[in-house]
Order: structure tokens, then C-alpha cells, then sequence
């Protein structure tokens, strides 16, 4: 391809799906979806912050990104009011705006439904819905900061095919929350249009995280991938590819949207 064609489609590429320069917060970030979502970001030349509870990995996973770009991380329980207030008050040690909002720490509890916990109930909600909104609360005059008509800040909030599609498995409140979570996604996304700042769902199906570990032990993958029509788990590429999409020039229409990566899972 001549050079003179190539600049003209990276000039258009770079317009319609660039990120760099955008500032964005990944909660649960240290891991699994979330650190292959900061992981393309930082790639593509955003200023990635990340988040989690666990201060020293959170810590350690920051610095092996910042061999390709800008990764800081802010270490903070995100279950509780005091951990979301001291969050947005370290972000704004950094930035004086947030472009991009990427909840996607979660809480996941399985047991036999005679012997679910409440206690197990609270916490997957305290994170996966009450956490996802206070959050938003909490950084909301950020993102009004960042947002333009032509240019809106965004949120993404990391659901599941779960709440599309039951599981056979017991997680009654994992299930109960992500569907909550599409919902008040929808209802953010009417709330926040006049400022300029879009809400959708990234909607998982199976990938290879910390949570799936006992399923591949168990059944194998071969037996977990069968029910899947494109035959494979979600790769890192597959969600950061999406995040960066719905934060991008080219999903900056997008409103309210669930958006399934699932390889027609849930769908089909």
C-alpha cells in the first residue's frame, strides 16, 4: 500500500477510534477484564488510572503498564463510602476531568440457594450496583468537566451475559446485580444526556479470569466453550477492543446500550 494511503487510513482510524490523551479510571483494574481493559488503553495512549483493593497488586500491576504509557495506580475499597470519596479525591490530586468511567469491579457469591447468605447478598450488591452508582456520584462534577456535545465523557459499566441469559449455576446475587446494573445503566444514560455523558453496558460471556479458574479445572475448556457459537472464551482484545470503541469518536453516539461479548452466547 502506498505510504501517501496508509497515513490517509491511519488519519482515519486515529479519528474515529483514537484515545489518546483521554483520562480514564478502571475499577478492578488489577486484573482479569479490567487490567486487559487498562492494558489497551494505556496502549492506544490514554492516561489510565486503576483501582483496587488489594493496594500492593493494584501497585504492581501499574507499573508493568507504565512500560507502555501512563498507568497510576489509586488503591481503594470501592464497597464503601469512605473508599469512593477517598478515590475521587486522589483522582483529583491527578486530573481536573475524567473522560472515561469504567466500573468494573464486581463481587461474585455462589451457594446453594437454602444456604445463601445474606451477608453474601449485601456484599455483591455494596459493590456490583450500590458502588457502580455512588461512584458515578462521586466523580460525576469530573465527568461533566471532561464532556462536550461533540466529544461526551462516558461511562461503562462492566455487566454480564448473566443478566441476559440465567446461568445453571447458584449466584443468585451476581445474576440479580449485573441485571440492576444494565438497568441503571439505561436510567444514567437518560439522566445524563443533557451534560453530555453517555452510559453503556460491556457485557461479558465467558473469559478466562480469576472466577472461571475452578469451572476450566473442573469441566475443562473444551466443555466449557461448547455451548458457544464462535467456540472460544473472550480474549483481552475482545474487551479492550469494545471498551475502547464505546469511548471513542466512533461509539460517541452510542447511549444506553448493552453491548454483549459473548461470541453469541446469550443471543443466538
Amino acid at each position: 500500500m502506498p505510504l501517501a494511503l496508509t497515513g490517509c487510513l491511519m488519519n482515519i482510524l486515529n479519528e474515529l477510534f483514537g484515545v489518546e490523551g483521554k483520562r480514564v479510571l478502571v475499577t478492578g483494574g488489577n486484573r482479569g477484564i479490567g487490567q486487559s481493559i487498562a492494558e489497551g488503553f494505556v496502549k492506544a495512549g490514554a492516561r489510565v488510572y486503576i483501582c483496587a483493593r488489594d493496594a500492593a497488586l493494584c501497585e504492581e500491576v501499574a507499573q508493568s503498564l507504565k512500560a507502555h504509557g501512563h498507568c497510576l495506580a489509586l488503591p481503594g475499597d470501592l464497597s464503601s463510602a469512605e473508599g469512593r470519596r477517598r478515590l475521587a479525591e486522589d483522582l483529583g490530586r491527578h486530573e481536573q476531568a475524567l473522560d472515561v468511567l469504567i466500573n468494573n469491579a464486581g463481587a461474585l457469591w455462589a451457594a446453594p440457594i437454602a444456604d445463601y447468605p445474606e451477608a453474601g447478598w449485601d456484599k455483591v450488591f455494596d459493590l456490583n450496583v450500590k458502588g457502580a452508582f455512588f461512584l458515578v456520584q462521586a466523580l460525576l462534577p469530573m465527568l461533566k468537566a471532561a464532556a462536550t456535545a461533540g466529544n461526551p465523557a462516558r461511562i461503562i459499566n462492566v455487566g454480564s451475559i448473566n443478566a441476559l441469559r440465567i446461568p445453571k449455576h447458584e449466584t443468585y446475587a451476581y445474576t440479580a446485580s449485573k441485571a440492576a446494573l444494565h438497568n441503571l445503566t439505561r436510567h444514567l444514560a437518560s439522566q445524563l444526556a443533557p451534560f453530555h455523558i453517555t452510559a453503556n453496558v460491556l457485557a461479558p460471556g465467558l473469559f478466562p479470569s480469576k472466577m472461571q479458574e475452578a469451572s476450566i479445572r473442573t469441566k475443562g475448556m473444551d466443555a466449557l466453550v461448547e455451548p458457544i457459537p464462535l467456540k472460544r472464551m473472550a480474549g483481552a482484545a475482545d474487551m479492550a477492543g469494545t471498551a475502547i470503541y464505546l469511548a471513542s469518536r466512533a461509539g460517541s453516539y452510542l447511549t444506553g446500550a448493552v453491548v454483549p461479548v459473548d461470541g453469541g452466547f446469550a443471543t443466538l
